[in-house]
């Protein structure tokens, strides 16, 4: 039994040392409260579960059964009616504290977190933006929108909104040809949270599609095609839309942009993603303009 215990003394000041040597660089006694409990923690659960090891194999080595059997047995094996170990049942005990102790004082829950800090001084910064900007000019809304164009927007679109080799859309166009032809005949369903009724598909074929394709992308200028009207029902005459049915065609309009960042878009070429959360209310405002004034 001696050489065992001698054994487990051993064991864990090696595991200990072997702790040390792991992290032992970026430990320092004192320097950091959370690494120093950290270090104890490390230590004092080998040193426990040598001793816990060590103390039931000796007494599965030298301890008879006693007590009282119970009346029910299974094959043959009965069970005594012992208490449980007072040492299991004070660790169990401990752990429920601990964890209760944890959860509501110590750390993470209610210590300084980096994490923490930097979601509240965004936030912080997103409540002084909207603030300075509240009323903010025509002209200082499109110096907006052309900054944040070209960190956000411009790797996909190009610098100029014209799409890289057709990778992404011409912004600088309401809608493409083709885009228009590909709508009429696969349908839209990109929005249904904002547009629940979407646009079924096959509204128009041939000429007809032709004619709407070439009306639309020309921004809604000339002689309106007879097929028009089909249209009109849902976009509205003047092709600027209606709130809950159908988005403007003539421009981008506020809602639109904010729809498509918010909610990103599916197109030919993979999916954009949405700008939830990286963009605020105003920023998305000032999107639009920017894209309007490249129409203009």
């Amino acid at each position: 039994m001696r050489s065992m215990w001698i054994g487990g003394i051993i064991l864990i000041i090696a595991l200990m040392a072997g702790t040390y040597f792991m992290v032992g660089d970026s430990f320092e006694l004192g320097e950091d409260y959370i690494n120093d409990l950290t270090m104890i923690g490390a230590i004092a659960i080998i040193g426990i579960t040598v001793f816990v090891a060590l103390k039931y194999i000796n007494q599965i080595k030298n301890d008879t059964a006693s007590g009282e059997l119970k009346e029910e047995n299974w094959d043959g094996i009965g069970e005594y009616s012992n208490d449980i170990p007072v040492g299991w049942g004070v660790m169990f005990i401990a752990t429920m504290v601990w964890q209760l102790w944890y959860f509501y004082v110590g750390y993470p829950t209610n210590q300084f977190s980096q994490i923490g800090q930097y979601n509240e001084e965004t936030l912080g910064y997103q409540a002084k933006f909207e603030k300075k900007w509240k009323d903010i000019s025509k002209d200082d809304l499109r110096g907006m929108g052309e900054s944040i164009f070209l960190v956000q927007c411009a790797p996909c679109h190009g610098v100029d909104a014209e799409g890289i080799d057709g990778k992404a859309q011409d912004l600088t166009k309401r809608i493409a040809k083709a885009s228009v032809l590909e709508t009429i005949k696969d349908g839209a369903n990109n929005f249904k949270s904002v547009y629940p009724g979407g646009m079924p598909a096959g509204m128009a074929s041939g000429k007809d599609a032709e004619e709407l394709a070439e009306y639309v992308a020309g921004g809604l200028k000339g002689k309106k095609p007879a097929s028009w009207a089909t249209c009109a029902g849902c976009h509205g005459e003047n092709g600027e839309g209606m709130a809950y049915v159908a988005p403007n065609l003539k421009t981008y309009s506020d809602d639109l942009v904010k729809t498509v960042l918010t909610n990103g878009k599916k197109s030919t070429i993979g999916t954009m993603p949405n700008f939830t959360g990286r963009l605020s209310d105003t920023q998305m405002k000032a999107i639009a303009n920017y894209l309007r004034s490249l129409g203009e």
